[in-house]
């Protein structure tokens, strides 16, 4: 199913009853990571550092795990970035905070953790700004700021430098929807 776009305020994009729940999206989403050289441990790892991240920080599993097929397809050896603000960002989150592993597959448990760890801590940061509430409201406007550090409340689809489809990409994931 192609994605839809999505643009405006938090109201214009899907609710949460929409969402798949996180069993069914990482299971969509399982050949497109074994497509990047992950191996079937590298994905079992991912979804033991999802469920540990999720508890450790008060994140559903589900958006943390878009996150991470948002910005790297879900790769445990994807490459280092760099932002708008010209930061490196690194890992399966692709965070400033987090350690890459560029080019490597089959990483250890704590390795691929300390990724999933690293960019949900940032993400629970944007959540805060934003009210802290387990809204459709507040995720998404915390995943704006996740993407670009700043928020137009008016309309979700400027990235202001950042990539503008960010937030409505990621409504699509919630929905199982895949690229």
């Amino acid at each position: 199913m192609p994605f839809t776009s999505y643009s405006g305020p938090a109201s214009n994009f899907p609710p949460k009853h929409t969402w798949k729940h996180f069993e069914e999206i990482f299971n969509i989403n399982k050949p497109e990571m074994l497509q990047t050289g992950d191996s079937a441990n590298d994905v079992g790892r991912i979804w033991n550092a999802v469920n540990e991240a999720a508890k450790k920080h008060g994140v559903e599993e589900r958006i943390i795990f878009c996150i991470i097929m948002q910005e790297s397809t879900g790769n445990v050896g994807v490459g280092t970035t760099t932002n708008q603000d010209h930061h490196g960002t690194a890992g399966l989150m692709q965070c400033m905070e987090s350690l890459g592993f560029p080019g490597q597959h089959n990483l250890t448990q704590p390795q691929i953790t300390s990724m999933v760890m690293a960019g949900t801590e940032h993400y629970k940061g944007n959540l805060k700004q934003e009210g802290d509430k387990d809204t459709a409201d507040c995720i998404y406007k915390a995943l704006r700021l996740y993407n670009s550090g700043s928020i137009n409340e008016g309309n979700l689809s400027d990235g202001k430098g950042a990539t503008n489809s960010y937030v409505s990409d990621i409504a699509n994931r919630l929905q199982g929807k895949t690229r």
